[in-house]
């Protein structure tokens, strides 16, 4: 279920929720990129950055113009995410499926619990 929360989306499923900022002109439904914070029924806080294979090639391009990253010859980014379809759904999936295999706890950074990061 996606519902709005102030700047947010709050996307709830089975087993976490997400919450990803609502960019001006953002379709949940065709996003090909997001930031995500994930919380799990714990209280344990992830945070996801979601691409699609064209945001990355796109990124790559702009590289090989303006000279970084050897001139887009590698992409690299922390808790990066691809996937294969834009949307919500896709992303939802792909968490739910690292969640059940636990790959959740590598590709994923371990954020600080919300109290403390608001404490801060």
């Amino acid at each position: 279920m996606i519902e709005m929360d102030g700047p947010f989306y709050r996307v709830s499923a089975p087993g976490f929720e997400m919450m990803i900022p609502a960019w001006e002109g953002y379709d949940p439904e065709v996003a090909d990129q997001a930031d995500a914070t994930i919380t799990l029924p714990d209280g344990t806080r992830r945070y996801a950055q979601f691409m699609t294979l064209g945001v990355v090639s796109g990124i790559m391009d702009r590289w090989q113009e303006t000279g970084e990253h050897l001139n887009g010859r590698y992409f690299s980014c922390s808790d990066l995410v691809i996937i294969r379809q834009p949307g919500f759904a896709s992303m939802v999936a792909a968490i739910q499926d690292m969640i059940a295999s636990g790959d959740i706890e590598h590709a994923c950074g371990l954020l600080p619990p919300e109290d403390e990061e608001d404490a801060g």
